[in-house]
């Protein structure tokens, strides 16, 4: 604690690390503290594939490292290139498995099986069924939703042929993809080629394992993260603009605090509905409480506050935090991103932890089960737990005074809307403004916080820097709800932090300069704005003609390894902070830095510090002005009536 600022830039944090260290409970940021990273392994110059091993190859000067080798002969760029597909596979798959329960539970929601789900945005049922190429004509909308599921459900085991989303991208873009045979056949086929191929002694040529990466990561992002989006939108509705607050300072302590973490929204959609529940709320008056106060944390916490306004007490490396304050009854954890460290923070105090997937449990922790055919049942079952657990509070209650209003709900549906109205919906007067120079450019900064950074730093300061420039920033998971933290998700952060081009246009439409546009899962929706704003012209005929760019500059996991590399495949420019896992090889880098732009038109960077990222982002935006030469000011004419009739 002798240099707070390099643990964390939001207030609320700093304060609650404090008091965990007061009273020796550990957290995440003490364990990275005593535990420094490995210098080989953070380069992903070590092979644990086999028993012969692990072949520890450091980076040395060329001659050095051409001579070098693991025991079976395997070079450093296999090497490299084995452990990047690897986690790009590990990533596609906690998405897809993700959008699997996500079908399964629509399948059963379809057929009247599923509990307290129903089909709340048929108008999206019908637009995602007709992509599938289901007849919807005079049928009811029960039998539409269920050859949905089921063709759904068959693109995770197709063996061959090509994923129904990939006829979404720009013609163009198809073309790309097929001349380097990367278009995906099946989402699980993709992750099991990768397994294999990086097998000892079977795929041996760097670029050829990084060709099956790129299709395996094009499986999550045209394939499983889409069916997750679109489908959760038509079970729980597409999401709209809606008010809500974020940071630890959303929990209250007159309340029953439940706090619902992890990425499936099944389960907290229906803690959603049971916390209006007469009879539990009776409950919590009843031992004391004013009421039931559910919050999100991660990216279940995006889930439900962008569809209901659901506070979110935080980010990533807050969770174990929101326990620190003593006022959380209950915990939930479903999948991804949640810590085995909560385990040992909960036991320091009442706090009940609560696993509840059949995929994820953790050692010595309460395991309580979802599944869709009795969820509501389970969801009233865990409240009832949190509220009889209120009067068991052992610690004062301390929670930081920090939280702040949020505008979230930019759906790629949502942003047509407003652009273009009820009656004409459209990316035009986007487009217009990016070839007009008000607005400079698109960028996505999305990912995870990691503790080797300072908490949230990055994604604020490369923002800050980006608006200020111009540009307009979407963004998804724990970097949105940095921005949350720190006012920039709201329409009055345009006048405060942005150019004067892109604050009037935020102005003019009532929009923030940085749009939540949901989850890790939702990185989809960019995608489809991306393609939308090619549709409409002005701007090119591939998404590797706009002037756009993206970034995740706290990353940490191997998702958001997985989404990276789906956009750069897409053609996106995409810089990564932090660290980059293939520094072991400088050829494996300069094929993924410098030839895949020649290949797919995108291109990964690597810049730690997130000025400079943001500045290579600016430049790579003006870049692509001027290939599309919108690069130069027009002068603005005012038009009198004569020359308004003369357009015709």
């Amino acid at each position: 604690m002798e240099d707070k600022d390099r643990i964390s830039v939001d207030p609320a944090t700093v304060e609650l690390v404090e008091k965990a260290q007061k009273e020796g409970i550990k957290t995440v940021f003490d364990r990275a503290y005593e535990i420094k990273p490995c210098p080989i392994g953070i380069e992903e110059s070590c092979c644990k594939i086999c028993a012969m091993g692990p072949c520890r190859l450091p980076r040395l000067k060329e001659k050095q490292q051409r001579e070098m080798a693991g025991v079976c002969g395997a070079t450093i760029e296999t090497i490299v290139a084995r452990n990047f597909a690897r986690k790009i596979a590990a990533g596609v798959a906690a998405h897809s498995d993700h959008a699997r329960e996500v079908a399964e539970t629509f399948l059963k929601t379809a057929r009247g099986e599923a509990q307290g789900f129903s089909i709340k945005d048929e108008m999206k049922l019908i637009s995602v069924a007709l992509d599938f190429g289901i007849h919807v004509e005079g049928r009811d909308i029960k039998d539409i939703a269920i050859e949905l599921a089921e063709k759904v459900l068959k693109e995770f085991g197709k063996q061959k042929g090509k994923l129904t989303y990939i006829k979404k991208a720009p013609f163009k873009r198809q073309e790309i993809w097929e001349k380097y045979g990367v278009i995906p056949r099946g989402i699980d086929r993709e992750v099991v080629e990768i397994m294999h191929r990086t097998h000892m002694g079977v795929d041996q040529d760097y670029k050829h394992i990084l060709l099956q990466a790129t299709r395996c990561a094009l499986a999550d992002g045209w394939g499983g993260s889409m069916i997750s989006t679109d489908l959760q939108d038509i079970m729980f509705g597409t999401p709209v603009p809606v008010i809500g607050n974020i940071n630890l300072g959303v929990l209250k302590e007159d309340e029953v605090n439940v706090i619902v973490h992890g990425h499936e929204p099944l389960l907290p959609e229906l803690l959603v509905v049971a916390t209006k529940d007469p009879e539990l709320k009776d409950l919590a008056k009843k031992v004391g409480a004013k009421g039931i106060n559910l919050a999100g944390m991660c990216c279940s916490a995006n889930e439900v506050l962008m569809r209901h306004g659901i506070p979110c007490a935080g980010n990533f490396l807050q969770q174990e935090l929101a326990i620190i304050t003593g006022a959380v009854e209950v915990m939930t954890v479903d999948v991804q991103c949640e810590m085995q460290g909560l385990k040992g923070v909960a036991e320091c105090f009442h706090t009940r932890l609560i696993t509840t997937s059949d995929r994820a449990k953790i050692e010595g922790v309460t395991h309580i089960e979802f599944h869709p055919e009795h969820g509501l049942d389970t969801a009233k079952k865990i409240l009832k737990l949190a509220i009889e657990n209120f009067p068991n509070r052992r610690h004062n209650i301390y929670i930081p005074a920090h939280t702040h209003e949020t505008v979230v709900g930019f759906s790629h549906e949502t942003i047509n809307y407003l652009l273009g109205g009820l009656f004409r919906a459209s990316y035009r007067p986007l487009n217009d403004n990016i070839i007009n120079g008000r607005i400079r450019g698109i960028a996505g900064v999305v990912g995870c916080n990691n503790v080797r950074t300072t908490h949230d730093a990055g994604h604020l300061t490369m923002i800050k820097e980006l608006i200020k420039h111009d540009v307009l920033v979407l963004t998804t998971g724990c970097a949105a709800m940095a921005c949350g933290k720190a006012g920039l998700l709201i329409p009055e952060a345009a006048r405060k932090y942005t150019g004067s081009g892109l604050a009037e246009v935020c102005e003019a439409v009532g929009i923030p300069p940085v749009l939540h546009m949901g989850a890790c899962v939702d990185n989809s929706r960019i995608l489809i704005a991306a393609s939308a704003m090619v549709k409409e012209g002005g701007l090119g005929d591939d998404i590797s003609d706009l002037p756009a760019a993206g970034a995740a500059p706290e990353w940490m996991s191997e998702k958001a390894l997985a989404i990276g590399h789906y956009f750069v495949a897409s053609g996106i420019y995409t810089v990564f902070g932090t660290t980059w896992p293939a520094l072991g090889s400088e050829k494996v880098t300069e094929h993924l830095f410098k030839e895949y732009e020649e290949m797919f038109k995108g291109m990964w960077a690597f810049e730690p510090d997130p000025i400079k990222a943001a500045q290579l982002m600016v430049s790579h935006i003006d870049k692509k002005r001027k290939a599309l030469g919108i690069d130069k000011a027009r002068e603005r004419i005012l038009f009198d009536m004569d020359m308004r009739r003369s357009l015709g």
